[in-house]
C-alpha cells in the first residue's frame, strides 16, 4: 500500500470530502462524496469556484484564504448546495501543507441530510453581552476580521408579519456575512454589529435596502468597518470592542463607532504597556489603612493598599488589569513590596492584607510564587492576610478552593473580601474554605439609620459565627456605627474613624475627623 493511499485513508477517517483549491478558491482536486447523494466530488466539484459549491459563503472562503502555511483554520460551519432548493449541513477545516503552499486543502464532513433551502431559518442574533462574550474565540480563531456595524433606518418602527419578515431578512444577511456564520448582535432597535472577513467586498446596506423593498418597506442602511489588527493583543481587541459599543448604547449612541474602536484600541494597547512597565518598575507605591479590634481598638493588622498617584482611585487600572490578563503580575508585584515592608528593622510582628484577585487564582503560579516568596522565613506566612476580591470572579470556584487550601496549609490566612456587594459573594462563602469574611461598607456605613442594613448585616454576622469565620466591617466612619457592629458582634472594624490609609503603618491612633466621606475608594479593586 503506497503512502498516499494511507494518508488518504487517514484523512478520510474523520471527513467525508477532501477538497485542494488555488489560493483564488478554485477547485483544481477533489475527492469523495459530493453534497448531493449519489455524485462525486470529483466530478461536481472539479474546475469550479469553491464559492458556487457554498451557500451563502463568502465568510468561509474569507477564512479559508487567511489559512497560512504550517495551520490549521478553525472548525466552520457551512452548507453546501445539494442540487435545486436543497442544501447540507457541513464542518469544514481548512489547512495548507507547506510542501504544497500556496494550495489549500480542506477537509468536509456531513452533518445530516440535505434539506430544503425554505426551511433554512436563520438563527436569532446575539445579544451584546453574548456577542462579546463569543468575540474572543471567532478573533483568536480567525485571522483577516474587521468589526462593522449597520445602522437601518426604518426598521424600529415595523410592526406586524412584515416586521418579522424584515428582521428574519437582516438576521439571514449579517450571518451569511459573519465570521463562522454566528457573529451578529443586534445593539439597539436601529443598528446592528458582526465580525466579518476585512476583505468580504459585500455591500451589506444595499443588500438590506433591496431586502426591505421585496417586503414593500422602505429602508434606509449605512455601514461602517474597522480593521481588526492581526498583530494586536486579543484582549486589548476585546476591551476596545466592548467600549465602542457600550457608547453605541450610551444616550445618542455614537455618529462614527468604526472610529471609536480605533481609538479605544489604540488608547488600550498605549495604556496596557503603560501598565506592564509601571509593574516591571515597581513604580507604584503601598499605603496601610489599619484594621483594629472592635473591642480592645487595638491595631490588629493592616490593609496594603496599591496607590498609582496621590488623587486617583486605582480601581480603574485593576479593573483594565483584570481585563487584559495583566493582574497576576501586578498581585505579586503587590506582594512583594509588602513582604520588604514586613523585613524592615523595627517591623516588629506586623500583620499585614493583601489583596488578590480572583483572575490570579485561576492557575497555580500565583500560589507558587507567593509560596515561593516566603520559603526562606515560613514564620511570615503567619502575619499575612490573603484577601480574596470579587472585581474577576472565579471562573473555576473549585480549582480556586484547592489553590486557597495550598495557602492556608502554609499558615497564611485567607479572607473574602468585599461580602456583599457582589453576585457571587454566597457562593464564595459556601465553596471556599476561609479564614474571615469582610464586610462590604455599602453595608456597614448605614446600619445606624437604615433598619434594612442593620437586618442584613446581622444576618451575615451570624452567619459568619455558625461558619466560625471572623468578620471585618469596613468603611466605619462613626462611633455609633463601630457601637452598633460591635454589639452584633464583628470582629475587627476599618474606616476613617480608626484611621486613613498612610505611606507608613501606624500603630498608634488618634480618631480622626467622622466628617462623612463622599464617593471615596479606599481599596485597590
Amino acid at each position: 500500500m503506497s503512502l498516499t493511499t494511507r494518508l488518504l485513508g487517514l484523512a478520510f477517517a474523520s471527513a467525508d470530502a477532501l477538497v485542494e483549491l488555488t489560493p483564488r478558491g478554485d477547485v483544481v482536486f477533489a475527492i469523495g462524496a459530493a453534497a448531493q447523494l449519489g455524485h462525486d466530488a470529483g466530478v461536481a466539484w472539479k474546475n469550479r469556484p469553491f464559492a458556487d459549491v457554498l451557500h451563502d459563503g463568502s465568510s468561509a472562503m474569507a477564512a479559508i484564504r487567511h489559512t497560512r502555511p504550517g495551520a490549521r483554520s478553525a472548525q466552520m460551519d457551512i452548507l453546501i448546495a445539494a442540487g435545486p432548493g436543497q442544501v447540507r449541513r457541513a464542518f469544514l477545516r481548512a489547512f495548507v501543507l507547506p510542501e504544497l503552499a500556496p494550495a489549500i486543502s480542506c477537509a468536509i464532513a456531513y452533518d445530516g441530510p440535505a434539506f430544503s433551502i425554505a426551511d433554512l431559518q436563520p438563527t436569532a442574533l446575539l445579544d451584546v453581552q453574548a456577542f462579546l462574550a463569543d468575540a474572543g474565540r471567532i478573533v483568536a480563531e480567525t485571522p483577516g476580521l474587521s468589526l462593522a456595524f449597520l445602522d437601518v433606518q426604518g426598521v424600529a418602527g415595523l410592526s406586524g408579519d412584515a416586521a418579522d419578515r424584515v428582521h428574519q431578512r437582516i438576521q439571514a444577511t449579517l450571518q451569511s456575512a459573519a465570521a463562522q456564520g454566528s457573529s451578529a448582535a443586534k445593539i439597539t432597535a436601529e443598528r446592528f454589529a458582526l465580525l466579518r472577513p476585512a476583505d468580504d467586498q459585500r455591500d451589506l446596506a444595499a443588500e438590506i435596502i433591496e431586502a426591505g423593498k421585496t417586503e414593500g418597506v422602505a429602508l434606509n442602511a449605512e455601514t461602517y468597518a474597522a480593521p481588526v489588527p492581526e498583530q494586536s493583543d486579543n484582549l486589548c481587541v476585546l476591551r476596545a470592542m466592548r467600549f465602542a459599543i457600550e457608547d453605541c448604547l450610551k444616550d445618542g449612541g455614537l455618529a462614527n463607532p468604526q472610529i471609536a474602536f480605533s481609538e479605544s484600541l489604540k488608547r488600550t494597547l498605549r495604556d496596557a504597556e503603560l501598565f506592564r512597565n509601571l509593574v516591571k518598575a515597581r513604580a507604584f507605591q503601598i499605603h496601610y489603612q489599619p484594621i483594629v479590634d472592635l473591642s480592645t481598638r487595638a491595631v490588629h493588622h493592616f490593609e496594603a493598599l496599591a496607590r498609582f498617584s496621590p488623587n486617583n482611585s486605582p480601581a480603574d487600572a485593576i479593573r483594565m488589569a483584570e481585563e487584559l490578563d495583566l493582574i497576576e503580575s501586578f498581585d505579586l508585584a503587590v506582594a512583594e513590596k509588602v513582604l520588604k515592608r514586613m523585613r524592615r528593622p523595627g517591623a516588629g510582628l506586623l500583620k499585614m492584607a493583601i489583596n488578590v484577585s480572583g483572575a490570579s487564582l485561576s492557575s497555580d503560579a500565583y500560589v507558587e510564587q507567593l509560596l515561593h516568596m516566603t520559603s526562606g522565613a515560613p514564620e511570615e506566612r503567619s502575619r499575612l492576610i490573603v484577601e480574596v476580591t470579587e472585581t474577576a470572579a472565579l471562573a473555576d470556584i473549585e480549582a480556586a478552593n484547592r489553590r486557597i487550601a495550598a495557602l492556608r496549609a502554609a499558615n497564611i490566612k485567607v479572607c473574602i473580601d468585599d461580602f456583599g456587594a457582589g453576585s457571587a459573594a454566597y457562593d464564595y462563602l459556601r465553596n471556599l474554605s476561609v479564614d474571615a469574611v469582610k464586610i462590604d461598607g455599602s453595608l456597614v456605613r448605614d446600619i445606624d439609620t437604615d433598619n434594612r442594613a442593620r437586618t442584613m448585616l446581622r444576618s451575615v454576622t451570624q452567619l459568619c459565627q455558625s461558619l466560625n469565620l471572623e468578620t471585618i466591617a469596613e468603611m466605619i466612619e462613626t462611633e455609633a456605627v463601630a457601637a452598633q457592629l460591635k454589639a452584633l458582634g464583628v470582629t475587627y472594624g476599618q474606616g476613617w474613624l480608626f484611621g486613613r490609609a498612610e505611606a507608613e503603618p501606624r500603630t498608634s491612633l488618634t480618631t480622626v475627623s467622622a466628617a462623612r466621606r463622599r464617593g471615596a475608594v479606599e481599596a485597590w479593586g
